[in-house]
């Protein structure tokens, strides 16, 4: 074997483990896919000889491809959602995708993430998700190791401040169930059965464009939840939001409203509505 096929074969074993690194980072599949890709190319050009840790030097590699790409997002002015859901992603049939979704990144972390600093998220992901040492990430923030370690705290704070949910269920069909259920009792105006799908502590976000088109911008708890949807989304649709089971409302064949569920322990503990175009431009969804 070649060194290049050496190396194609060393890169295709850690493909995986980069864009799980790198979907945390960026909330984005089709931006991880570019760093990964990003990471091959800077590989190709990159003289090993020398690397006894190809996994590590390569991982090192992709976290400084999405911090670029973090800030290059702030320098465009693309704030993130705030208090609602990032970028969503659609990949029904990758068994690669799936697993990275089923380790524990549900749309309730994401949403915590996308408000963190670039490198507050750089430095949380890599030491409290990938247990990367603090000497390790320093280099790739630009920082002492020390001040790599208060990035990391300062992003866990926000994190923990947030009170996020436990992670959510992983099985598509009850999702799906649910989700049914939720639109059915909406359309039929069933105020009983709204409550019986959703969470106590269920939390409505909209975003701004949604709000715009009338979406309260909170909503907490399952009656007054229940009280929102009671009679609407006659039109919604089940989809694939996320990897996850979601609803979207589409005109002339586009989506202008997403909904992204959070479901936990078979009940809905979130609802996200995204109606942000330029957002929704870089959303995959498959109508179910």
């Amino acid at each position: 074997m070649g060194e290049h096929d050496w190396l194609a074969a060393q890169f295709e074993q850690n493909r995986g483990h980069l864009r799980a690194v790198a979907y945390r980072m960026l909330g984005s599949r089709s931006e991880a896919d570019d760093a990964v890709q990003e990471a091959w190319i800077r590989l190709g050009r990159s003289d090993t000889s020398g690397v006894e840790n190809l996994g590590g030097w390569l991982t090192t590699v992709v976290a400084r491809v999405c911090l670029d790409m973090l800030r290059s997002r702030k320098a465009r002015g693309e704030e993130p959602l705030g208090p609602e859901a990032p970028e969503g992603i659609v990949s029904p049939e990758d068994p690669e995708h799936d697993a990275v979704m089923a380790d524990s990144v549900g749309l309730a972390l994401l949403v915590v993430l996308e408000t963190l600093p670039p490198a507050e998220r750089v430095a949380f992901v890599l030491h409290d998700m990938f247990d990367l040492p603090f000497d390790e990430i320093a280099p790739i923030v630009g920082r002492s190791p020390t001040a790599a370690r208060q990035l990391a705290s300062r992003a866990r704070r926000r994190v923990q401040g947030a009170a996020t949910p436990p992670a959510p269920d992983a099985d598509r069909s009850r999702q799906r169930a649910i989700v049914d259920a939720f639109l059915a009792a909406s359309r039929g105006g069933d105020f009983a059965a709204l409550l019986a799908v959703l969470d106590p502590d269920v939390v409505l976000r909209a975003d701004a464009a949604a709000v715009r088109l009338g979406a309260a911008a909170e909503v907490r708890g399952a009656a007054a939840v229940a009280e929102t949807f009671k009679g609407r989304a006659r039109v919604a649709q089940a989809a694939l939001v996320n990897g996850a089971v979601g609803a979207v409302w589409a005109a002339g064949g586009r989506p202008r409203v997403v909904f992204a569920f959070t479901i936990t322990h078979g009940k809905i503990v979130a609802i996200d509505l995204l109606a942000d175009p330029e957002r929704l431009g870089r959303l995959e969804v498959k109508v179910l």
